[in-house]
């Protein structure tokens, strides 16, 4: 039997001389083939990142199209159009473009509430993807920079997102850049000097608009897009991380080969996010600004708030009580605005620099310089577990407070005592949030102890001939139990006496005095696995071994099963008596 081979197309043979050309000039074949082996693991919650990177590629191609419809002016004009509430009605061009783009332009409204939505989906899907690496410890050696760069990343597209909604100049917009003048006039001695830089003079300016669309269009696309090549470049550069299992350990990688599998996965969820995004914005309105108006400075509406990521500052301004404004030097002096310098500067701040540069303290409390490329399960570190819930739950707090007036009216209540309520949440909900959260993990860890020791209950009962009863356990099998025990046991750091043998003290005790106390913050409350001593000790009972002999194999049988060696947990039997002759 006779095989054939067709000879190349025509389209195949320009396609091996393109391919051919292009190697032997840039040596691309050899990139293509390495990266093309490279290893991914799979996992659902890896897909996070993805969801950002293909939301910020729906907001560059529906940002395209809106860029050339818009007018980032804020020359006066008087509309005349078809929304009919508008006409006559004297606004910004950037506010005329915005309504000529919603009605008259041809798939103009539905590009604007895509590239709407996939905003607000880009900024969730970095931020619970940062939430994934925190609280899986993928931020550890060598991956330090990297947590960084996706930091950066997270503030760049709260900018974005600040710069875009703030464009079409209407009043909820305009009122966003009101709060935001206050803000950066509030920083003492440089405050109005900033705010002129920014708005080119007296707020509002004419030149807000025309320099936000430069910022939103070209600035921060371009930094956004430069980090995101590097945050990947490192992704490839250092392998991705992996969650522990069976198999799987720091010298290797678990999955998928890019190509083809994981080339088709990734090409195929871009259009599931793109699609979604579309259906999103073709079936659910979002900031319908006709129906807002143009920017005046004088009306705020009621129930005015930012995109979502933008809410915890609103809450935060909410919350500061007004008595903290305070003028020195005299009535004619200066001004300084603690109620709006605090909750917009000073508390934002400090919750962004913690998050940030966690990944170096937690580094140098435990003193730990090895690489790690498998993931921690968040029970086994219950202070990082439990400081991320703090700080998520004072997120939440600000974002619901941003949200008080809406709270009031829909549920009939006073808006004093709400935001009495969220002040004092402020301070406790944190607190209380970690206590919990680090019990929770302690109680977990020490849950998967006793499942490695005993085994999983099956509430089956057996009774020896002794009178004896105890129940039996199912062992765990090997994965389950890796799954387990695998995690390292970090101690709190120990450090050499202050003072040497001749009674001189050492340099750099402070240094590790203070390194020390950080790791007794960190580790001093544990749960250590079990040991390989533990384990056999635990399946050694004496004469309930002999429950797995021939002699002894009677009751496991009437049970359906074989029982065990060494998986059974004793119970009281009949005639058991404690020393003083009581039942026990």
């Amino acid at each position: 039997m006779s095989t054939t081979t067709s000879a190349p197309t025509g389209a195949g043979k320009a396609a091996a001389k393109t391919a051919d050309y292009l190697d032997q000039r840039t040596g691309i074949g050899t990139a293509v083939k390495e990266f093309a082996r490279k290893i991914f693991p799979d996992h659902w919650s890896f897909l996070l990142g993805e969801i950002a990177l293909y939301s910020f590629v729906t907001l560059l191609i529906s940002g395209v199209f809106l860029t050339m419809f818009f007018v980032p002016s804020m020359t006066e004009v008087h509309y005349d159009g078809p929304w009919p509430a508008m006409q006559g009605v004297e606004m910004s061009e950037a506010y005329a473009s915005t309504l000529r783009l919603s009605f008259e332009v041809t798939g103009g409204l539905l590009m604007r509430q895509i590239h709407h939505w996939a905003a607000l989906i880009f900024m969730a899907a970095i931020v619970t993807h940062m939430m994934r690496v925190f609280f899986t410890g993928a931020f550890r050696k060598p991956r330090e920079l990297n947590w960084v760069v996706g930091f950066v990343l997270l503030i760049l597209g709260l900018a974005a997102g600040f710069s875009g909604y703030s464009l079409p100049d209407d009043v909820l917009s305009g009122n966003g850049l009101r709060i935001t003048d206050g803000v950066v006039r509030s920083i003492p001695i440089l405050g109005s000097y900033l705010s002129y830089f920014i708005f080119g003079g007296e707020f509002p300016g004419h030149d807000i608009i025309p320099r936000l669309f430069t910022v939103h269009i070209l600035l921060v696309p371009g930094l956004i897009l430069a980090l995101i090549g590097l945050h990947l470049f490192f992704v490839v550069l250092h392998k991705h991380t992996q969650y522990p299992g069976s198999g799987r350990t720091n010298a290797n990688v678990v999955g998928y080969p890019l190509f083809p599998v994981y080339v088709a996965k990734a090409g195929g969820y871009f259009f599931i996010v793109f699609g979604v995004i579309a259906l999103m914005g073709a079936t659910m309105s979002i900031n319908p600004v006709w129906n807002y108006g143009p920017y005046d400075p004088s009306p705020v509406s009621a129930g005015a708030q930012p995109d979502w990521y933008m809410l915890f500052l609103e809450g935060s301004l909410r919350l500061m009580p007004g008595q903290t404004e305070y003028v020195l030097f005299g009535p004619d002096g200066w001004t300084l605005s603690l109620n709006v310098l605090i909750p917009a500067v000073v508390v934002p701040g400090v919750l962004f620099t913690l998050l940030a540069l966690y990944p170096f303290v937690e580094s140098f409390a435990t003193g730990d310089k090895r690489e790690h490329h498998v993931l921690d399960r968040p029970r086994n570190r219950p202070f990082r577990t439990a400081f991320g819930v703090s700080l998520l739950t004072a997120f939440f707090i600000l974002v619901l407070a941003g949200s008080n007036d809406l709270i009031a009216t829909h549920f009939h209540m006073s808006i004093n005592d709400i935001t009495w309520v969220f002040r004092f949440l402020l301070f406790l909900g944190p607190w209380a949030a970690f206590a919990v959260t680090k019990r929770i993990c302690l109680g977990l860890q020490r849950k998967d102890r006793e499942l490695v020791l005993h085994g999983h209950e099956t509430g089956q009962i057996v009774r020896f001939a002794s009178g004896e009863y105890i129940e039996v356990h199912k062992p765990l099998d090997a994965h389950e139990r890796w799954l387990r025990v695998q995690h390292d046991a970090i101690r709190p750091v120990e450090i050499e006496p202050a003072e040497d043998s001749r009674g001189v003290r050492r340099k750099g005790y402070r240094l590790d005095r203070m390194r020390q106390r950080l790791s007794q913050v960190f580790y001093e409350d544990r749960v250590e696995p079990v040991t390989p001593a533990q384990l056999a000790a635990s399946h050694s009972h004496g004469e309930h071994d002999a429950l797995g002999s021939d002699q002894e194999k009677a009751p496991a049988q009437l049970l359906g099963e074989s029982a065990p060696t060494g998986g059974g947990r004793r119970l009281r039997s009949e005639d058991e008596t404690t020393a003083d002759g009581r039942n026990s």
